[in-house]
């Protein structure tokens, strides 16, 4: 549940982000309406959020009777893992797709700086796709999030930089820096 909790937060703020508030173009991009922007991956991240709160529906409550009824309750323990994976598994697309976010959003705000840590996050997700400035499929892209959020190289830039600028790793946030 708190898997599927953390993949809810994600895709609220991705929602929030092509409203068209805080300064940023409604679908996070120009001329919404002749494009439709970042509207269909945030239709990806909800329906991921949505399959994973059906993921968290309990196994064992779906247990039956079994071995000639000497077993009338079975634990479904191994089902429950297979779930949890796939909660797992989706919960690494969903921030792909706040990233792909994320960093469009940076370059509408630009000339502002960001935190250094943020500025090489940045520069990392760009050497992996570029801006949009048109309509195009997004499944490319979100692959490409997808694998540095998986193989926990986003994490080491972010890693490499905090540790650059002395920033301290043991606030509020450290478990964040300390996934790799």
């Amino acid at each position: 549940m708190a898997a599927a909790e953390l993949g809810n937060i994600s895709d609220r703020r991705c929602y929030m982000m092509i409203e068209g508030r805080y300064g940023l173009p409604k679908l996070l991009i120009q001329d919404a309406g002749l494009n439709s922007g970042f509207m269909i991956p945030q239709y990806t991240t909800a329906a991921l959020v949505t399959e994973n709160k059906t993921l968290c529906f309990p196994a064992s409550a779906d247990s039956v009777p079994t071995s000639l009824g000497q077993e009338d309750h079975v634990s479904m323990g191994s089902i429950s893992g297979r779930k949890l994976h796939q909660v797992l598994g989706n919960l690494e697309y969903i921030p792909a797709v706040e990233l792909l976010y994320a960093a469009q959003a940076v370059d509408f705000r630009r000339p502002l700086r960001s935190a250094a840590v943020i500025e090489a996050v940045h520069k990392f997700t760009r050497e992996k796709v570029s801006f949009a400035a048109a309509d195009r499929i997004f499944a490319t892209d979100i692959a490409a999030l997808h694998t540095i959020i998986a193989d926990h190289s986003i994490v080491r830039v972010a890693n490499h930089v905090a540790h650059a600028q002395n920033i301290n790793l043991n606030g509020p946030y450290h478990e964040l820096f300390r996934l790799s």
